[in-house]
């Protein structure tokens, strides 16, 4: 019983504002469900290794299911806010056949870029009717009686979704119908769900019901690169971000990132990188406070 109710649960959409009145550093979020989020004030990073994507006030952004390190930023004297939109594949899934079959709205996407295969997110910047939909919600938000009220949030959600299979196809209008390949984790979540958990190319074959030569032709249509080649520079991409921004020794982020054996992963940096990991971290050290931030203990979020 417990477990039905987690499941109805999921299913339902989840709107939280969200409001950081200091910076505190890189976070790392394992989301379950999608995010749709609007930058209210501030900035949010979206890192990838050292680098990052920056998201800036009057945007909006999508996650997908999987790991992400962000960082939110707030303005000079004054916090960071953002409104943010959790949905499972299976209420997307529904809200698009209502759209369908109610108002007879022929959803269509044939948008496909580099961006949309190779990243797990997407940011744009919000047109007037995106940005006066979030700051409906924000006033919805500031009356408890809204706050967890499934009715409601199923009228919002269902009135986000129309706005984006409406307009013209882009990255976010596909990133979303991604979503919709079937009610369960569909491929690209299966894969990101997946960076760093220690999982050979078979069983994501079997994970993702495919052969694994047609998983392995899937796989490099998507990412434009080979599984096994895939996966590593994911790995290590994120170790550079934890040498820099963290105190872990080599040998704890070679295992946080799925390297158990140093001497490889020293190895595999190297070859990737020119460097070692240790010279890298000490390069990087001799940055001023203002260049790089030092990371709390990572923050997860199973169920949002």
């Amino acid at each position: 019983m417990l477990q039905e109710e987690k499941t109805e649960r999921l299913s339902q959409p989840t709107i939280v504002k969200y409001v950081e009145t200091s910076r505190g550093g890189i976070q790392l979020l394992n989301l379950s469900r999608c995010a749709i989020g609007y930058v209210v004030r501030g900035e949010k990073h979206i890192y990838y290794g050292d680098t990052h994507h920056t998201i800036s006030r009057g945007e909006m952004f999508y996650l997908g299911v999987g790991t992400h390190y962000v960082e939110d930023v707030p303005e000079e004297g004054r916090p960071f806010e953002q409104i943010v939109v959790y949905y499972s594949p299976k209420l997307l899934q529904r809200i698009l056949l209502h759209l369908n079959m109610n108002y007879r709205i022929n959803i269509t996407n044939s948008h496909s870029c580099s961006a949309c295969r190779t990243i797990n997110h997407i940011s744009l910047v919000a047109n007037n009717v995106m940005r006066g939909f979030f700051q409906h919600v924000s006033t919805y938000l500031q009356e408890e009686s809204f706050m967890h009220d499934e009715t409601a949030e199923n009228i919002k959600m269902t009135e986000l979704v129309y706005l984006i299979v409406s307009q013209a196809d882009g990255c976010l209008k596909s990133k979303v119908l991604r979503n919709v390949d079937s009610a369960h984790d569909n491929f690209e979540q299966i894969i990101y769900t997946n960076i760093f958990n220690d999982v050979s190319i078979e069983e994501l074959a079997s994970k993702s019901n495919r052969s694994l030569t047609s998983f392995k032709k899937e796989f490099k249509r998507h990412f434009m690169m080979p599984p096994h080649r895939w996966f590593i520079r994911q790995r290590l991409m994120q170790s550079r971000l934890l040498l820099i921004s963290t105190s872990k020794s080599i040998s704890e982020i070679g295992v946080e990132c799925t390297f158990p054996n140093t001497s490889h992963f020293i190895k595999l940096f190297k070859k990737e990188y020119g460097t070692t990991p240790a010279i890298y971290r000490a390069g990087h050290c001799k940055m001023t406070p203002d260049e790089t931030s030092i990371t709390p203990e990572p923050s997860e979020i199973a169920s949002a």
